[in-house]
């Protein structure tokens, strides 16, 4: 089996969706424990990563390659390393909690819905695991469909607009990485990623490169000015819809990058990290304001993950400049680390976030701040969850949020202390929006008489919550065992973006 662990992990969730489908609509509760058991199943095949997987040599490793066009050079390729090994476990945790998230909620079409889901979760491990990029193309455009389907057949009163638009934005940044795919492939004859690393590129072929690659990823994560898809997919996506796109599908883009633009563009990547780190300055920073006047609270915590991406990529690239411009390499490494630690962590607090509302509008069907008020009077054990997930989402030390953001703000004043000075601020503005929605939501007294009727959070809902709270916790108190795993390989990364290529 574990000749054949990444294989296994990425079909058996997509032939899980058969039997799913199968059970059709006649039987729902069928297709649910079903699509729970095909979930709990991929989450025990990845744990078998973290023993498989050797976090001290780090590098590429559990390989697999078969010939799958031969004519073109074209292989199915799967490996992993220790940041993919994380994001993985990530994707198979939260695609259990969405199916019993979803178990009271999804009442129309359950087999569709579920069968989504598990498709959905075996396209994202899949881009996680390719190391062909034809093959990475393919999951990378195939997660659009049962994402398209989840917005659109359960999403509320505008979700095909909101559908349309995330489908075009992202789809229309996917053609410019195909043609920077397919000027690499002229150029080495394969679509083996570690040839083209090592491929002899010009600062001009570089550049064009460089901004392929970036409008397809920089959509994903979403960067501004590409973000706008973000939100309207937010608010019109089932519960379910908005904690994969956020925990897991976002984190797409800035996996992109570490594979394609740091080891195949990185002196063009050393040119433009100005153009990166202001642009996630500006996600941390305006996105923060904007998130501030909110009055959904869908939106606001959509808005709030744009900002929270931004440390990802300022992460990412404020490496550039100190492994470059300064040759510090280890600020250069907490940096990258803190980017990889944010990636998880953000995972986990905002899958938690849109977790809560979703609860709150199953009992009130809004998601209007103006709506609620009070509500610990009635839902304490919650409101216990929501205070939690809401200081995470802060960056209050002891919880995951805090961890990677302090990193990559320590890196950034090693690179320039402006820019961290910028980076820091986002702790005062995230504790602004984050503060004032928990203050509406749930202090005071009840002005509306159908608060006063809300339920408690059941059993199902308490597993959630407190599994999302574990998560957020552990990372918080104990980060060492994730940053641990990705150790070996970001020090890989690092040392690749010494590497000059003209």
């Amino acid at each position: 089996m574990f000749n054949h662990l990444l294989s296994l992990l990425i079909w058996l969730p997509i032939i899980g969706a058969v039997p799913v489908l199968l059970a059709g609509s006649g039987r729902p509760n069928a297709a649910r424990w079903l699509a729970l058991l095909f979930m709990v199943l991929t989450f025990v095949v990845s744990l078998f990563l973290l023993p498989q997987y050797n976090a001290t040599a780090g590098g590429m490793q559990l390989v697999e390659s078969h010939v799958w066009i031969a004519s073109l050079g074209v292989h199915y390729g799967l490996a992993v390393d220790g940041i993919s090994v994380a994001l993985i476990v990530l994707t198979t945790i939260v695609g259990i909690l969405v199916v019993v998230g979803a178990w009271e909620v999804i009442k129309v079409n359950t087999h569709q819905y579920m069968a989504a889901m598990l498709v959905l979760e075996g396209l994202m491990i899949g881009v996680f695991c390719a190391t062909d990029a034809l093959l990475f193309y393919v999951f990378f455009e195939a997660m659009l469909i049962p994402m398209f389907i989840l917005i659109g057949v359960w999403g509320g009163p505008r979700r095909v607009y909101a559908t349309l638009k995330f489908f075009i934005y992202t789809f229309l940044g996917s053609v410019f990485m195909l043609i920077a795919l397919m000027y690499l492939y002229e150029r080495s004859g394969t679509f083996d990623m570690h040839v083209w690393a090592s491929l002899p590129l010009t600062m001009k072929e570089q550049t064009w490169l460089f901004f392929g690659f970036l409008i397809a990823f920089a959509i994903k994560v979403p960067m501004v000015p590409v973000h706008t898809w973000l939100p309207d997919a937010h608010v019109e996506a089932p519960t379910g819809g908005s904690v994969v796109l956020a925990a897991v599908m976002l984190k797409v883009g800035t996996y992109g990058m570490l594979r394609f633009i740091l080891p195949i563009v990185p002196d063009a990547g050393e040119h433009f990290t100005w153009l990166i780190v202001v642009l996630s300055l500006i996600a941390i920073i305006y996105i923060g304001y904007v998130a501030l006047v909110q009055e959904d609270m869908k939106k606001l915590v959509a808005y709030s993950s744009i900002a929270h991406m931004g440390f990802v990529t300022l992460g990412i690239f404020i490496a550039f400049m100190l492994i470059r411009h300064d040759g510090n390499v280890d600020a250069a490494r907490l940096g990258m680390q803190g980017a990889m630690v944010q990636m998880i962590s953000h995972g986990f607090v905002s899958g938690a976030m849109f977790t809560c509302i979703g609860v709150m509008y199953d009992r009130l069907h809004t998601r209007q701040i103006k709506d609620y008020g009070g509500l610990i009077n009635v839902m304490p054990w919650f409101g216990f969850f929501y205070v939690l997930f809401a200081m995470a989402n802060c960056g209050l030390p002891g919880t995951s949020g805090f961890v990677g953001e302090f990193m990559v703000i320590l890196a950034s004043f090693s690179a320039n202390p402006w820019i961290g000075l910028f980076a820091a601020f986002t702790l005062i503005i995230g504790a602004g929006y984050t503060l004032w929605l928990v203050k509406r939501v749930l202090w005071g007294q009840i002005t509306n008489p159908h608060v006063a009727e809300m339920k408690e959070i059941n059993g199902r809902e308490t597993f959630v919550l407190a599994a999302f709270a574990a998560l957020v916790l552990f990372i918080g108190i104990w980060p060492e065992p994730l940053v641990h795993l990705m150790d070996s390989s970001v020090t890989q990364l690092v040392q690749q973006l010494a590497v000059h290529k003209i």
